[in-house]
């Protein structure tokens, strides 16, 4: 466990907090490494029943990739480090217990992933998610991945293409976010839910979590290999780079 992520205990739910609030939790390289252990950890600790994801503070739960790492990524270095973020994913998906996201900000990019691929979802009206990843000139493949796996085809081109990112309340509607609540009851209806999931019968809720991970792994590994070959393409022709630092650039962030 390092400083980026942060547990807590709430009766037999762990709350795994991202712990970058002053970059809106932004997945760097770090964080990702430090939520996949902790998960591992969790899901084998057996005072632990159930597992919510949040970030820290009230702004956001995860805005996506770190751009500061990303505008100084190498073609050389775009597989490791697409990987480590998407080790994140499949490893919310290998946590036997139930895995909440409890979204207490946007979540967008890699945190909107991360949300997706979550067992639930709880928010509040005013928090915002999508997959605005083109508009950083970064492929939308695996984000558009697991969209499909909740989304019909013309709604996730829209998002995918676009990257524009929704109201909580359009997500509600569109059955991306499970429960609605005020803000400040999110964390505490997240940790309900998870507890409620962790009291179904044992082979019952193994035997479904598994099948779910099986459909939303079968077809991961070339959606992975679809993305690092976009985005090796975006870095090859310094399209990437050029747009993400005019972006921080704008946001008086040119240096991290």
């Amino acid at each position: 466990m390092t400083d980026v992520v942060e547990v807590e205990r709430a009766g037999d739910v762990a709350i795994l907090r991202f712990n970058r609030p002053g970059n809106l939790n932004a997945l760097s390289l770090a964080l990702a490494r430090g939520i996949a252990a902790t998960l591992i950890e969790l899901d084998h600790d057996a005072g632990v029943r159930g597992i919510v994801l949040t970030g820290a503070g009230e702004r956001a739960f995860c805005a996506g990739v770190d751009l500061h790492e990303a505008r100084g990524m190498q073609v050389a270095d775009i597989e490791t480090w697409f990987g480590t973020a998407c080790n994140v994913y499949r490893q919310i998906l290998m946590t036997d217990k139930p895995v909440i996201a409890a979204l207490n900000g946007i979540a967008a990019g890699g945190g909107f992933q991360i949300a997706l691929v979550s067992d639930l979802r709880v928010s509040h009206p005013g928090a915002r998610m999508g997959q605005p990843e083109i508009n950083a000139a970064i492929p939308s493949i695996m984000g558009s991945y697991w969209m499909s796996l909740h989304l019909g085809w013309s709604k996730n081109q829209e998002l995918s293409m676009t990257g524009r990112l929704m109201e909580a309340r359009e997500a509600h509607e569109l059955g991306l976010i499970n429960y609605m609540v005020e803000q400040d009851q999110v964390l505490a209806k997240a940790c309900e839910v998870a507890e409620t999931l962790a009291a179904k019968p044992s082979v019952a809720w193994a035997r479904t979590k598994a099948r779910f991970r099986e459909i939303a792994l079968a077809g991961f590994d070339e959606a992975f290999r679809a993305g690092v070959l976009g985005q090796q393409q975006a870095y090859a022709t310094g399209e990437a780079q050029a747009v993400i630092e005019a972006f921080l650039a704008s946001r008086g962030g040119a240096k991290s």
